[in-house]
């Protein structure tokens, strides 16, 4: 510092006192390699070995410290790479859920206009059938069971019993040609013959991206990083009565 009379704050006095005080046990706990030899010539000791001690130490220490320079690239170098595959897992984890709840969304969309169905053959019942209330009954709390489902596998409990509904209103329609001869019932066969088949063909893509899924968080080592973070096994789709 150039001038001595400049004053120090007071806050930094206690951390100037302290580095100062390494400084100077610095200083005063190290020898020079002359003062070894006085040393080590009243100890009867050569002076080459002093100096050959002195290059020995001082190599090991250059290897050490390289050494650890070495093992602290390595960690950094580690981490990083940790790092890198933690993401990249875990942005593929994640595209692989929004592929299974996308797939989901298409199985509920048709799984839905199905359902919708139902109002209309509850419509073409009682215009050709006032008798056949247990039917009625039958189509109008599947279609509520439906609706009040929210995860895939109350869904699926509940498909079964559309499917047992709709099934009981197809074979009552076989024996009464009334029914069979009305436009309203044949246009209704021919969308719920065709929402089977999207049902079908969404709930195997569906079933699919959930098996890539479930392969994905199962396989090591993404499995250790989705347990951590949470990724959990999903469901197949399986409706246990088909029509």
């Amino acid at each position: 510092m150039n001038n001595k009379n400049s004053r120090i704050p007071e806050n930094i006095a206690p951390e100037v006192f302290a580095l100062a005080s390494r400084y100077y046990a610095n200083q005063t706990q190290s020898y020079s390699a002359s003062e070894l030899m006085q040393a080590g010539s009243e100890a009867q000791i050569p002076a080459e070995f002093i100096q050959q001690a002195i290059q020995d130490i001082q190599t090991r220490q250059k290897r050490q410290q390289k050494q650890r320079k070495i093992l602290a690239t390595v960690g950094a170098s580690i981490l990083a790479v940790s790092t890198i595959w933690s993401i990249w897992t875990y942005n593929s984890l994640s595209s692989s859920a929004s592929t299974v709840e996308a797939q989901w969304a298409q199985v509920e969309n048709q799984l839905q206009r199905r359902a919708d169905l139902i109002p209309n053959l509850v419509k073409v019942t009682q215009a050709y059938a006032d008798h056949e209330k247990e039917i009625v009954s039958l189509l109008v709390k599947s279609r509520e069971a439906y609706l009040q489902a929210q995860t895939p596998t109350e869904k699926a409990t509940a498909v079964v019993q559309v499917n047992e509904a709709i099934s009981r209103f197809q074979n009552y329609a076989t024996n009464n040609p009334q029914l069979q001869s009305s436009q309203l019932f044949v246009n209704l066969q021919y969308e719920i013959t065709g929402t089977e088949n999207r049902i079908a063909v969404e709930r195997m893509r569906y079933n699919q991206a959930v098996q890539g899924y479930n392969q994905q968080i199962q396989q090591f080592p993404n499995s250790v990083l989705a347990k951590v973070i949470g990724f959990e096994k999903k469901p197949f789709f399986q409706a246990t009565t088909e029509l």
